[in-house]
């Protein structure tokens, strides 16, 4: 359970600052272990000093967590701690000169332009739930969203005749993105010929369906694209987010800017954008060795 003074402050970034419920679970698990290993050493949060932050990590470290998480837990203490200061609740912020470790590099899988063909042509079309799961997997491609937010689209997001989408991204944060002729006639198909048949009478307003008729959930999609990928033969680790790598990358090679990749994706930061260009340049390196007559 964690101190009152944390739940306000996790009260705050989800009403003042607007943050999503993962962030927020994310936050008050961090500050959980955090205050599980102060009780366990006979600590209260207004004992927090340089040394028991430094004790903790170290803890982190003896138990082989990833550096990413580490990272994570830092940056978790050290918002809440700045809120701490700012509020008047302590005099001195326990997190000042505490670096998180280096995360390592890491590139994230990318199909291929063929291997998102196969992919999306796994799915039997000539049954309801495989025409779903191809319009399913023709707007995550064509648009990059997150798999929270395909999962959360509603009938009223749809904006086909335009040729958009609207979506709520992290923080509750809404954006239109664009979708592509092929998708749309997928979607559309799916709305006339499947999913009548998977909601029967249900009042069901989210756009994909199980064979219930009920809403999709994240490990849903994640279950389905595992099997799909198997199915094409595709021996790369595949999960929804992948098709979100393909899409920006593969824009990116055809010549778009950074900063629309940015606003496409949700991107708050273009940071985040950026490893895309690495991506990229990592993808030119193996086309040029690969014909160039000199490489």
């Amino acid at each position: 359970m964690l101190p009152d003074v944390m739940e306000d402050y996790l009260n705050y970034v989800q009403v003042d600052r607007g943050l999503s419920k993962n962030t927020i679970t994310a936050y008050r698990q961090d500050l959980t272990n955090f205050c599980a290993f102060l009780k366990k050493n006979q600590k209260t949060w207004r004992q927090v000093d340089h040394q028991v932050v430094l004790a903790f990590l170290n803890q982190l470290r003896l138990e082989k967590r990833a550096n990413t998480s580490v990272a994570r837990m830092v940056t978790s203490l050290r918002k809440c701690f700045a809120y701490l200061k700012n509020e008047g609740l302590i005099e001195h912020d326990p997190m000042l000169n505490i670096k998180p470790p280096k995360k390592a590099e890491h590139l994230p899988a990318v199909l291929s332009v063929e291997e998102v063909d196969l992919l999306l042509e796994a799915p039997d079309v000539s049954t309801p739930l495989g025409l779903r799961t191809r319009a399913l997997l023709e707007v995550l491609y064509a648009t990059g969203l997150r798999v929270s937010e395909l999962i959360n689209l509603k009938l009223d997001d749809l904006h086909l005749d335009l040729g958009l989408i609207q979506t709520l991204g992290k923080g509750d944060k809404e954006r239109i993105v664009p979708i592509g002729e092929v998708a749309v006639d997928w979607i559309n198909r799916y709305l006339q010929s499947a999913r009548p048949t998977l909601v029967k009478s249900q009042r069901t307003v989210t756009l994909f369906v199980n064979d219930h008729g009920r809403s999709l959930s994240r490990q849903g999609v994640w279950q389905l694209i595992k099997k799909l990928v198997a199915q094409a033969g595709i021996k790369k680790d595949v999960s929804p987010h992948t098709l979100r790598h393909s899409f920006a990358t593969h824009i990116l090679e055809n010549g778009a800017d950074l900063r629309i990749v940015q606003e496409l994706l949700g991107h708050a930061d273009i940071s985040t954008t950026q490893i895309y260009t690495h991506i990229s340049k990592k993808r030119l390196s193996q086309v040029y060795d690969q014909f160039h007559p000199r490489a």
